[in-house]
């Protein structure tokens, strides 16, 4: 008995040691995978930190440079953004809400830098030398119903029955295709003049065309007019983004300062809405760019009541280089539908400078109205250009004369008006730019000279 005893104590002791071998072995396995873990986090930080879908990637250009902007879903941490082959890890610029289920990250883009990826995505950076340039503005679908306001009619874009555009249709609504061709025409720089959102009301009941279309200043709604079209072109260059009427702090303006203003975040959140941006300068392979938010400046005021003071002290506010292209969404001289100018900037101008912008623009580029529109003026100031066809609802065809008209305190000397969907591709050259209008398929159109103190379409 005592044998058989100890024999079984043996053969218990013998599967306790081999358990412990194996539970041993197991353990230093373990600590192999976690060491080898630990060292490819050493060597490769950005596959532990990474998280969720990039939904965007893209570069704003504004008063403190080249800003890179990333846009991820189901993302708790920014990604690791590589520039001229140092990696860092990118800035919270926006936490994840109920509205904005994104984080967006972002990360300033130092002068000179010659490349910049993130997550092995290039990024399109500001050239040295500027040479291509394609123009867009009022390019989301519109969705807008009718209700109150006719109140509001003052303004250029309420329509007063409402206006549903098929968004599904490209002939309808072209500016993912728009984006496509200009996109493939390699241009060194986007200059998009405003209005970016338009998908304000709910899809009408029994209308197939816009059937199941989000609506409303959110993440669903900005990828749908703008972030999911505009991917070919957000990737080909980097972009100045102007503000519009869209955009102001009522209607989309959290997303405007949450994905495209371009000022850095501070503390992990966007600036705040506010009603008007300061101007500022932006400069690409040496050519200044000065962009003054006029978002809010009223197109034509009750009683002539027009708010100025704030526009007038921009306006002499302005210093620019020679050279400079002046950027805003309203146009200081347009012909439009119901108007012929804009009266809150016409009064502001007039009081700060006179009438006329100082010394150093040589073009003025708007958007706004949804035609395209070129102004030459007899005293040889800068011509006014407009730009709204990208995709939203065209105006009505202006079918008057232009030339001879007088518009503010200017008479044009050569006027030109278009009525359809397209965008400028603009090459610029000593002396002057010359500007060919390309439709959604990508054919040419009109060409246009424009010199600073003269211009002319055929």
């Amino acid at each position: 008995m005592g044998a058989r005893l100890n024999r079984r104590r043996n053969s218990d002791n013998l599967v306790r040691k081999r358990q412990i071998g194996y539970a041993s072995r197991l353990g230093c396995a373990a600590l192999a995978m976690a060491g080898a873990m630990v060292a490819l986090v050493a060597l490769h930080p950005e596959a532990a930190a990474q998280s969720g879908k990039l939904e965007s990637s893209y570069v704003v250009l504004g008063g403190e440079g080249a800003i890179a902007r990333a846009v991820l879903s189901d993302a708790t941490e920014c990604p690791m953004i590589e520039v001229g082959g140092v990696a860092r890890r990118m800035s919270i610029r926006a936490r994840p809400d109920a509205a904005f289920p994104v984080l967006v990250c972002e990360a300033p883009i130092p002068p000179g830098t010659a490349s910049a990826a993130i997550q092995g995505r290039g990024l399109p950076l500001p050239k040295p030398t500027l040479a291509a340039i394609a123009a867009f503005g009022d390019t989301g679908c519109r969705l807008k119903a009718g209700g109150n306001l006719k109140k509001s009619s003052h303004h250029h874009d309420y329509p007063e029955a409402g206006e549903f555009q098929d968004c599904d249709r490209s002939s309808e609504w072209p500016f993912a295709r728009l984006s496509m061709t200009a996109a493939a025409r390699t241009p060194h720089l986007v200059i998009h003049v405003g209005d970016y959102l338009y998908r304000e009301s709910p899809c009408p009941t029994g209308d197939a065309g816009c059937k199941g279309s989000p609506f409303g200043d959110n993440w669903p709604t900005w990828q749908a007019d703008f972030f999911r079209p505009a991917a070919p072109l957000l990737a080909a260059a980097p972009w100045i983004m102007v503000r519009g009427n869209h955009e102001i702090c009522g209607r989309g303006g959290l997303g405007y300062f949450r994905f495209l203003h371009p000022e850095l975040a501070r503390e992990d959140a966007p600036p705040a809405c506010v009603d008007i941006i300061p101007p500022y300068t932006v400069e690409v392979g040496g050519k200044p760019f000065l962009v003054m938010d006029t978002s809010n400046a009223e197109d034509r005021c009750r009683v002539d009541a027009c708010v100025i003071g704030r526009f007038a002290a921009d306006f002499a506010s302005l210093n620019p280089k020679p050279g400079t292209w002046f950027l805003s969404h309203r146009p200081i001289w347009g012909v439009g539908r119901g108007f012929a100018t804009n009266q809150t900037l016409q009064q502001a101008l007039a009081k700060a400078l006179n009438g006329r912008l100082p010394a150093g623009i040589e073009l003025a580029l708007s958007g706004h109205l949804h035609i395209f529109e070129l102004l030459s003026f007899t005293d040889q100031r800068p011509p006014q250009l407009i730009v709204g066809t990208g995709g939203t609802a065209l105006d009505k065809k202006i079918n008057h004369k232009l030339d001879g008209m007088t518009v503010g305190d200017a008479t044009v000397s050569q006027g030109y008006a278009e009525r359809c969907f397209g965008f400028l591709m603009i090459a610029l050259q000593p002396g002057g730019s010359a500007a060919t209008f390309i439709s959604p398929k990508g054919k040419l159109g009109f060409k246009c000279a424009l010199t600073p103190t003269s211009a002319r379409c055929d």
